[in-house]
């Protein structure tokens, strides 16, 4: 199991670079730069937002090289990609490194605000493995994960 990537990341470089270094990779300042801007990010920005948000202090780095980035961070299992459909794929650093509990995320279709649903209750985790058991089942198929979107109104744009 991967150390956890937390706030104080220089173990985390350590990890990241053995891990680009072992994949065939090189490791540039670029990609430590937007592991950084994730790692240190609660939220699930878009490489426009991570982009803007390194923008001042490495003018260098361009937008095109956040995407490359992140894509191969995406492969390399690092972070997790998500589509809210707001038309801009949104990430975050993966669960194993964060160590994080797994989570759902609740999409507002108004104001777009994306809240993480962890606090689940034991009616909802045996739901969830009965469904899981039940596809592995009927399919076949070994499931290894999964990830679950709720659309609707937040609390304030409901009461509009």
């Amino acid at each position: 199991m991967p150390r956890r990537c937390g706030k104080g990341p220089p173990w985390c470089h350590d990890w990241f670079q053995e891990r680009l270094i072992n994949g065939g990779y090189r490791v540039t300042m670029p990609r430590q730069v937007v592991l950084d801007s994730l790692i240190n990010d609660s939220g699930h920005p878009s490489a426009e937002d991570i982009y803007v948000k390194i923008h001042n202090k490495h003018p260098e780095i361009g937008l095109t090289t956040v995407y490359r980035t992140l894509e191969l961070l995406v492969q390399m299992g690092v972070v997790s990609k998500f589509d809210f459909g707001d038309g801009r794929s949104r990430y975050e650093i993966s669960e194993s490194l964060k160590n994080t509990k797994h989570h759902h995320h609740l999409i507002c279709t108004n104001c777009k605000r994306i809240i993480d649903y962890t606090d689940f209750i034991n009616e909802e985790l045996e739901l969830l493995r009965r469904t899981e058991k039940g596809l592995s089942e009927k399919f076949n198929f070994t499931i290894t994960g999964h990830e679950i979107q709720f659309y609707g109104l937040c609390d304030k744009c409901s009461k509009k």
